[in-house]
């Protein structure tokens, strides 16, 4: 291949494992490549992985990409799990503990009095997001509290703290580039999303030493440079863009201004929205920075379901099924759930409704309910949660969403996505590209370039009108009575006031 065709290589680092793509301007994917990474639960609700298992699973993908000798790698793209915080020496390199992942709820009960004390509205309107042991500035706090080398590391200047993507451009550049990018930054409850800087305030609040922050920069900013023998790569190739994974999913299917919204479909689901300018949600959402480039700072609305396609597999257990697809076959046996609604607050409930105590329920059952009657509303409480936080993000901006672009496992299922445009009432659309967040990086590394890729295509269009408007009126009414009483009960069994804003 000739060497003046550029290629991006997109390092897509994720919590079960770390993937990287090869990627041409045209948008197609040459190699692929996957390493597995495994995360540790010491502690009932403490999650943690290794920091240096996170960095040689990125060597790993390179070096696998590296081998197949495709041509000229102009540029590295990072799209990375959000939240997660790593801490490190700047001198050794060497982190001081595992890092903590982003599920982890060690420092829940600190929260918890922060929001007792009257401090989360403050928190939200310089951040977009509620207290919440989810972000890192709450686990960098008990960092500073619990490892007594932090501390001391940040008295001499060395101590160093990010998430995952300013970790693995620090390993990357050998220690020379300590930065984030605004996306990312967005995520840690420790930026000020409209001076675009760390607040002094709130690291004050938790008990963090700014020093220990990187610089923030804009999500094309050509990071810095490999160095030599760090990795397979050739030195001094050039790390163009850093991302969060959720955002460099909205990227890579093309949206770029507001309108449309981005559905992951995995265990959970995360849903993004472009807005026009900053706005702080009154209807259970997180306001972010979607993203960051040389034509500013792009904005974004963000609600997040605890357990959304984990409820397929659940269902297909519990009925005895041989997996999701039996389930969904069994779903299509009948032609409505026979008033049967289940609500999958097998975690709680997330976006939009915050009961971090409900449990999930299955109501309206009677004589002539079937497997197939349940198999059916769960693929139902599926699109219906997401339905929730759509039209939350239409009350958040006051305006209507035209539709959906979906992407995520469960979004390969034919009549989860075609119920989902009849609940909406809206067309969904479904990438024909699994890895959409890695192209959504690269798409941006590229551009960095002065390279423009390509509109992504899009495999399948479904468009509403297989339901009738009466019963797609029904089961919303049915199901948001169902939501109202599981959620009664759940402020009942415990304090529902702590929102934990995002799952994957």
């Amino acid at each position: 291949m000739a060497q003046d065709i550029p290629l991006i290589l997109a390092i897509d680092q994720g919590t079960t494992n770390t993937k990287a793509v090869l990627v041409d301007a045209a948008g197609k994917v040459l190699a692929k490549a996957s390493a597995p990474l495994a995360s540790s639960y010491p502690r009932p609700g403490w999650a943690e992985q290794s920091a240096d298992a996170i960095w040689a699973s990125v060597q790993s993908v390179i070096a696998d990409i590296v081998s197949g000798d495709h041509g000229f790698i102009a540029g590295i793209a990072i799209s990375n799990q959000r939240e997660t915080l790593v801490v490190w020496d700047a001198e050794t390199g060497e982190p001081l503990a595992p890092a903590i992942l982003w599920q982890c709820r060690r420092t829940a009960t600190d929260c918890h009095a922060l929001i007792d004390a009257g401090q989360d509205a403050a928190v939200a309107d310089i951040t977009g997001l509620s207290i919440n042991a989810l972000f890192p500035a709450s686990k960098l706090g008990w960092v500073m509290d619990n490892i007594a080398l932090a501390r001391e590391l940040a008295e001499r200047g060395r101590l160093r703290a990010g998430t995952v993507d300013t970790w693995l451009l620090f390993k990357l550049t050998a220690g020379h580039v300590f930065a984030t990018d605004h996306s990312n930054a967005s995520r840690t409850m420790l930026f000020d999303t409209a001076k675009l800087e760390w607040s002094t305030h709130l690291c004050n609040l938790f008990k963090v030493p700014v020093s220990a922050l990187p610089q923030a920069l804009p999500s094309n900013s050509r990071f810095g440079k490999t160095a030599a023998g760090t990795t397979a790569l050739s030195a001094d190739t050039p790390i163009l863009t850093m991302i969060g994974d959720s955002h460099a999913a909205l990227y890579g299917h093309g949206v770029r201004a507001p309108g449309l919204v981005k559905a992951t479909y995995g265990t959970g689901s995360s849903l993004m929205t472009l807005t026009e300018g900053r706005v702080l949600s009154r209807h259970g959402l997180s306001s972010t920075i979607a993203w960051s480039d040389e034509r500013g700072v792009a904005y974004a609305l963000e609600g997040n379901i605890t357990v959304s396609a984990q409820a397929i597999a659940f269902a297909a257990t519990l009925l005895g099924l041989d997996g999701p697809r039996a389930l969904s076959d069994l779903a299509q046996s009948v032609s409505d759930s026979g008033e049967v609604v289940f609500v999958p607050a097998l975690a709680g409930l997330g976006a939009p409704h915050w009961t971090d105590d409900a449990t999930g329920t299955i109501s309206g059952m009677t004589h002539a309910t079937t497997p197939a009657h349940i198999a059916r509303a769960t693929m139902e409480a599926v699109t219906l949660q997401i339905a929730d936080v759509f039209n939350a993000m239409q009350q958040d901006i006051g305006m209507a969403l035209s539709g959906l672009m979906a992407d995520g496992g469960a979004s390969t299922n034919d009549f989860l996505m075609q119920l989902q445009a009849d609940v909406l009432n809206r067309p969904v659309l479904r990438g024909d590209q699994p890895e959409v967040g890695a192209l959504g990086a690269a798409a941006m590394a590229f551009r960095a370039l002065g390279i423009t890729a390509p509109q992504p295509s899009h495999a399948r269009h479904f468009e509403p009108g297989t339901m009738q408007a009466n019963a797609r009126i029904t089961l919303l009414a049915r199901w948001h009575e169902a939501v109202t009483r599981v959620k009664s009960q759940g402020q009942v069994q415990g304090d529902s006031r702590h929102p934990a804003p995002v799952f994957y």
